[in-house]
């Protein structure tokens, strides 16, 4: 289970790895173009069900920590899904991976 820490508090936001690593891509991508955006997620009801929210924006302080020591394949089509929601007016909502995929790459560090 990888984690998203945000901000200086290091407020911790677990992902598990596949899923983290398709986030970074994405919200790096974003920030990278100096745009700021809101970030939304459902959290599993282990955690208290409910949707939290968070602003980023290229002064955000993130760090991006994995579990497992190795890259996951990455899905294009994913990074699709994920990178068209952060251009909509609700900013980037996690969804969970698009089960008809054919198309994945690995993953370059």
């Amino acid at each position: 289970m990888g984690t998203l820490l945000y901000g200086t508090s290091g407020t911790e936001i677990a992902f598990d790895d596949r899923a983290l690593a398709h986030l970074q891509i994405v919200i790096t991508a974003k920030l990278r173009r100096r745009e700021g955006f809101i970030f939304s997620w459902t959290s599993a009801p282990g955690a208290g069900s409910g949707r939290s929210a968070i602003w980023l924006d290229p002064s955000s302080t993130l760090f991006f920590r994995y579990f497992g020591s190795r890259p996951p394949v990455i899905n294009r089509e994913w990074i699709e899904v994920l990178a068209a929601s952060s251009n909509n007016p609700g900013g980037l909502v996690f969804t969970v991976e698009p089960e008809s995929s054919t198309e994945a790459t690995p993953s370059r560090s």
